[in-house]
């Protein structure tokens, strides 16, 4: 997305408790936020309307980094709108000078006005893209904000940005603190669904990234048996964050390792554990901001943990003379880790504006975690060894799975004569214009190959189980008929082969049976996907196909529902006898026709694109549903079973 970024604040004399409305300085106004929303938030549809909670709870969790905050509640109503309160310093109420109305009048409604663009009131500032409250305002229908400060209760009322009230004060008050309520505009937003798991994901991270915050999240929505109010509070910071990824899984040694120290106004903390997984798990964030894409911190501590691992392990003689250096490749395997830093002025770049850039961070971080690395190595030697044994084993792995690869690649990838025979190929080769159905069963196969349009859309048939590729490392992945099939097709490369250039078609639909064996199916290759080519899904490439459930015959007339409530309210008032439903329990029952009219057809099919909203709570939820650990996915599905549709029992 091109979106802003949020400036972080600098300044000697940052955290300062003399806030007030000399700290608000106004950058520009908010004339063409409501025109175009998407320079300001990103997009229009759910990831923008998430957007606008976490802006409001950055502004609490900045007062929590400059010390005055240590509790923020968050409560979705049953009317769709979302309150945010904390108990921080509150927003400043009383008059501006220079903009001739009350500070807080202000901050709501001028874009960037507020006080992180003065040395006086923040020196960190969290968030992504740090157009403020102000936009959250001008995007919604309506906005109440309510104060506690200088021992009275203020209240203001908003539409659409617009202040319809003054800044009224109610009461005496002797509590502080701010409370934004808002209902977001349907004007502006597409989808107006929040989903609470997304919220609770970034809440949660929040209260890992910040340990002396507590955070609540409560969804008034509907009522669910069970679901209570949740509390994020965590004393351990970011290890009780690598211990919560960890959950069910064996780890090397405990607790996590932390490390942390500071250089040149930069704070850099990290935490790390094995474990007996072959996927590496690494989050880095700057300034709270999740840097998906990387960045010079990620760059650091790769180089630290690699040297110092390294020196140890020849001083222990783990590594003998005649063994080459471990590489930061064989100490991926297993390894769990988050890095937190906070710098004063962070330079995002990268397709989404989640990577670090700042040159300096890299030496920055790479010198703290050596040292501490070194030191936690030489006082607990006992961890060393399980690093190098699993080290060693990769090692082995990937020299056989690169064997594998070159098995897989031989030849030219966009020659015929090397495509799987199964493969029915489109004439098109230009990837932007073609697209391949990877498709369950070879009935189904047979049904998209006579219905398909031949001069773009090429059909794989899937014969055979796909591994579970959570649990395997990658060479016996590659030694799996399906995955080498899936990887010979696309041409692109698996893992760290992965070549953007090669990839042979641009849309990729996974195509399965409406069934729960379709859905494992299609959650098998969703995890092929998500952990050895995430750049698809990033790329936005893969997508899911939407066959319909039933076909629904009144006379001539035909009608097709692609869920039980469709039907119901297609059918409802219709005579019975009059109407012949046909529900289509997989792609095979259908005809070339109908598969084609209804799922492949690009003037009707609904197809639903792969995106990864928050990457904690994808890992999670794959490690929860594919990974070896029994009672993480008992309690997922014990939690979550209440919410699954369309189910034949």
């Amino acid at each position: 997305m091109e979106d802003d970024i949020r400036e972080a604040q600098t300044g000697a004399s940052a955290g300062s408790a003399e806030y007030g409305a000399k700290d608000i300085q106004v950058l520009e106004g908010l004339e063409a936020v409501r025109k175009r929303p998407g320079m300001y938030i990103g997009d229009q549809s759910s990831r923008g309307l998430h957007h606008l909670v976490y802006e409001v709870v950055d502004n609490a969790i900045d007062e929590a980094l400059a010390g005055f905050c240590d509790k923020v509640d968050v409560v979705m109503h049953p009317d769709g709108s979302v309150s945010v309160k904390d108990n921080g310093r509150g927003i400043p109420t009383e008059y501006h000078e220079g903009m001739g109305k009350s500070a807080a009048e202000v901050v709501m409604t001028v874009l960037h006005a507020g006080g992180k663009f003065d040395k006086g009131a923040y020196q960190v500032s969290g968030g992504l893209h740090g157009v403020g409250v102000s936009v959250v305002n001008a995007l919604s229908r309506w906005l109440e904000l309510n104060i506690e400060r200088d021992g009275g209760k203020y209240t203001q009322r908003y539409e659409r940005g617009v202040p319809t009230t003054g800044l009224v004060r109610v009461c005496d008050s002797d509590g502080r603190g701010t409370e934004v309520r808002f209902m977001a505009d349907d004007e502006i937003f597409s989808d107006m669904e929040y989903s609470a798991d997304i919220l609770k994901g970034r809440l949660r991270e929040l209260a890992f990234l910040n340990p002396g915050v507590t955070i609540t999240f409560e969804d008034r929505r509907a009522e669910i048996d069970g679901e209570r109010p949740r509390t994020y509070h965590y004393e351990g910071g970011i290890r009780s964050f690598v211990e919560y990824l960890n959950r069910g899984k064996e780890t090397a040694f405990k607790p996590p390792l932390y490390i942390s120290g500071s250089k040149e106004s930069t704070t850099v903390e990290v935490a790390l554990q094995y474990n007996d997984t072959f996927i590496e798990r690494v989050f880095a964030f700057a300034n709270l901001i999740n840097t998906i894409e990387g960045g010079t911190h990620v760059s650091g501590f790769r180089t630290a943990l690699t040297r110092a691992i390294n020196d140890e392990a020849r001083r222990a003689k783990l590594l003998r003379e005649k063994d080459p250096n471990f590489t930061g490749e064989d100490l991926k395997e297993g390894l769990t880790a988050v890095i937190s830093i906070k710098l004063l002025e962070p330079q995002f770049e990268g397709q989404t504006k989640t990577k670090l850039g700042n040159g300096d961070v890299k030496g920055i971080v790479d010198s703290i975690v050596y040292e501490g690395m070194k030191i936690a190595l030489e006082e607990t030697p006992e961890m060393l060894k399980p690093i190098c044994d699993k080290a060693i084993k990769a090692r082995q792995a990937r020299e056989a799975a690169r064997k594998a690869r070159d098995l897989v690649h031989r030849g030219n990838p966009m020659n015929k004569l090397d495509l799987p025979g199964k493969l029915a190929d489109c004439s098109n080769r230009d990837p932007a214009e073609s697209e391949l159905y990877i498709v369950e069963g070879d009935s189904a196969g047979g049904s998209a190959k006579q219905g398909r349009d031949r001069s773009f859309q090429a059909i794989l048939p899937l014969r055979g189980k796909i591994l579970n590729v959570e649990k395997a490392r990658l060479d016996k992945i590659l030694s799996n008929d399906v995955v080498r099939s899936i990887v010979q097709v696309l041409g692109c490369g698996i893992g760290d082969s992965y070549n953007p250039s090669r990839l042979r078609y641009h849309k990729i639909f996974l195509m399965a049976d409406a069934d729960v064996d379709g859905a494992h199916i299609r959650t098998l290759l969703l995890t092929l996907f998500y952990r050895y080519m995430p750049q698809i899904i990033e790329n936005g490439h893969l997508y899911v196909a939407q066959p319909p459930l039933f076909r629904v015959q009144e006379g001539k007339a035909v009608s097709y529902c692609y869920s039980v409530k469709d039907l119901k309210e297609l059918t409802a008032g219709k005579d019975p006898k009059r109407v012949n439903i046909q529900r289509y329990k997989g792609l095979g029952e259908m005809n070339p026709g109908q598969l084609w009219e209804t799922t492949m057809d690009p003037g009707n099919r609904i197809i639903l694109r792969v995106r990864v909203e928050d990457a904690i709570l994808a890992d999670e939820l794959f490690g929860i549903l594919m990974g070896d650990a029994v009672e993480p996915r008992r309690e997922f599905i014990e939690n979550h079973a209440r919410e699954v549709r369309n189910l034949d029992i």
